[in-house]
């Protein structure tokens, strides 16, 4: 299903509701799209053998961020002692959902509980985070998500159904990797130019896999920095937009390599510029925006995917489930999970994903605030 940016306000509208949540923040640190279906299951079993080659980033001194008490009984007995939910704000398919289910199944072992994944997506990731700020801060509720919904969300939507600077307590930040823009191989288009030059005279479309993501972002900077008018087109995951774009039914379309991987390899979609800072390990030849002459900061910039509990869980739980992330990340699953997707480094512990929080929300909500996208 896909949605047309001059739809998205339908469906914000949609998402939002009436409910408060009580103002929680962060413990152990200083003040300072339509509805649709959801489906869950349990994480997944399979794993092929990939030899650690990398450690995991350290957990940096950072600085914490919103601090408050938890909003939890005393007295429940050890964590975990129940099944643990894990909702994602993406459908199956795709780097948000791979994190979660994979992380997931090795904690699962470690803990001697099912972490059993909910993919809620819908309305930029607000469904989802809309379920994880009214449930109850124990540590049996977390969340794996695109970050639209707790930061630049904020300057997309008019209002949110949640507090986004009180609702959240983050765990780790997984990196998001290198995004790449592919289009439909029959185009005449090697490059971003000849991307641009050819929707000045067509019917252009680009895709992304969420209203307000990272990749809608860089598409109307794209529209406003080359005085173009092509369509940006939401689609809930990655698989049919990139459907779409091999079909032709959208010219381009920006996400992760691994989504797209099947239509390169069929010869149906052609990679042209990957965005960040460096190429792609699994698109070594695709130079990146900067290196073909794009100079805005969003072209530039290394995205997170952040784990989040409710704010108020508490700090041991918090600990826990960070320490746990960085552990999985040594094991040959989920070494394999970063080479297959090209992404190098893994996940920050607790105090470094704070720091990060603090330190980056605010540049993506000055991007986000200086595109004037509102979605409603």
């Amino acid at each position: 299903m896909l949605i047309r940016a001059s739809d998205a306000g339908a469906v914000a509208s949609a998402a939002s509701t009436d409910a408060s949540f009580p103002a929680a923040s962060l413990p152990g640190a200083a003040a300072g799209s339509p509805p649709n279906s959801t489906s869950s299951s349990p994480v997944s079993a399979a794993a092929a053998p990939w030899p650690p080659r990398r450690r995991a980033l350290a957990a940096a001194g950072g600085v914490a961020v919103l601090g408050a008490l938890p909003r939890v009984a005393i007295g429940q007995g050890a964590w975990p002692n129940k099944p643990v939910r894990v909702i994602v704000t993406n459908p199956p398919g795709g780097l948000t959902d791979a994190y979660a289910r994979q992380y997931s199944e090795v904690m699962s072992r470690k803990f001697g509980q099912p972490f059993v994944v909910d993919n809620r997506p819908g309305a930029g990731g607000i469904i989802a985070a809309d379920a994880l700020a009214k449930s109850p801060a124990d540590g049996y509720t977390l969340m794996v998500a695109i970050q639209t919904p707790m930061w630049n969300g904020r300057v997309l939507y008019k209002s949110l159904p949640y507090d986004p600077d009180k609702a959240f307590a983050p765990i780790t930040l997984f990196p998001a990797g290198a995004l790449a823009f592919g289009v439909n191989a029959k185009l005449p288009v090697k490059t971003p130019d000849d991307y641009v030059a050819w929707a000045a005279k067509n019917a252009a479309a680009i895709g992304t896999y969420a209203a307000g993501s990272w990749p809608h972002m860089i598409a109307d900077t794209w529209n406003r920095t080359r005085g173009l008018k092509f369509d940006v087109i939401h689609y809930k995951g990655e698989p049919p937009m990139w459907v779409d774009v091999a079909s032709g039914q959208v010219s381009g379309g920006l996400g992760s390599f691994q989504a797209m991987n099947t239509h390169i390899e069929r010869g149906t979609v052609r990679p042209i510029a990957v965005v960040g800072q460096r190429r792609s390990p699994r698109l070594p030849d695709v130079p990146t925006f900067t290196e073909q002459g794009h100079k805005d900061p969003i072209f530039a910039l290394d995205g997170w995917l952040p784990m989040v509990a409710p704010a108020g869980t508490p700090e041991d739980i918090l600990q826990k489930l960070s320490e746990a992330t960085l552990e999985a990340y040594q094991t040959p699953k989920i070494q394999q999970l970063h080479e297959t997707f090209g992404i190098p480094n893994g996940p920050v512990g607790l105090e470094e994903a704070r720091r990060r929080w603090k330190e980056e929300a605010p540049q993506w909500v000055a991007i986000a605030d200086r595109l004037g996208i509102k979605l409603d």
